[in-house]
């Protein structure tokens, strides 16, 4: 890989990716980006002037509130359409429903929605991401592309477990992204845009996922008939 044309922006980035995942301090920032303290802090520090990021009472640094400003602006037509759906999709079936998208060779979640009526529910943080090649969101939207465009690293199963979903139309996973959790996604193929998933998350539930994945291609057809295709 080339060096990054800004090596100060470069690491700027992987500080807002790195805080996508979990809040993290200063010195565990340095360590990830493999930078001295201070040179961690001085990001930090524009970052923060820009709202970028915040630090609690504690040290601990998390994404700040005009991220979700800019988040909000991504795709801003495709997440308005989804987000009644997913809103749906979570009360009907109390479980975390969200939109994934394909960027590069990961797929990252664009917008998530929790059950309003739970005890306990898997959280899904827009932001989050995980390489396309593990996890029923990402097995729907590689069935939508053609094998020349799949990533280099593609299993035997992987391969069958694609050829499945683009049969039956839904993909499954099991404690591949996150031990002990489930996930039924479908494909959302929308003209000239990345391929995209609806996906529901869950530790476990009696729910089918057939009825599941029924659900979700509902909430597919709408969001694909109210953005024209």
């Amino acid at each position: 890989m080339s060096a990054p044309a800004s090596q100060t922006l470069s690491r700027g980035i992987r500080i807002l990716e790195l805080l996508a995942d979990e809040p993290l301090t200063i010195d565990e920032i340095a360590a990830r980006l493999d930078v001295h303290r201070s040179i961690a802090y001085r990001l930090l520090r524009t970052l923060e002037d820009h709202r970028l990021v915040d630090r609690d009472a504690n040290g601990q640094v998390g994404l700040g509130p005009r991220m979700a400003a800019l988040a909000a602006g991504v795709a801003h037509d495709l997440q308005a359409a989804a987000l009644p759906e997913l809103t749906a999709v979570a009360n009907d079936l109390t479980q975390t429903a969200f939109l994934a998208v394909l960027d590069g060779d990961e797929c990252i979640t664009l917008s998530s929605v929790e059950p309003r009526h739970t005890v306990a529910n898997v959280a899904q943080r827009p932001g989050a991401r995980h390489p396309v090649t593990v996890g029923a969101p990402g097995k729907a939207i590689l069935s939508q592309l053609p094998e020349a465009q799949w990533p280099a690293t593609i299993s035997a199963q992987l391969r069958a477990d694609v050829a499945e979903t683009h049969t039956r139309g839904y993909a499954t996973s099991h404690d591949e992204v996150i031990p002990t959790v489930q996930s039924v996604a479908v494909p959302l193929a929308l003209r000239g845009r990345r391929p995209a998933a609806l996906a529901v998350v869950r530790v476990t539930t009696s729910v089918p996922d057939t009825e599941i994945a029924d659900r979700l291609l509902r909430s597919a057809a709408a969001i694909r008939d109210a953005l024209g295709g």
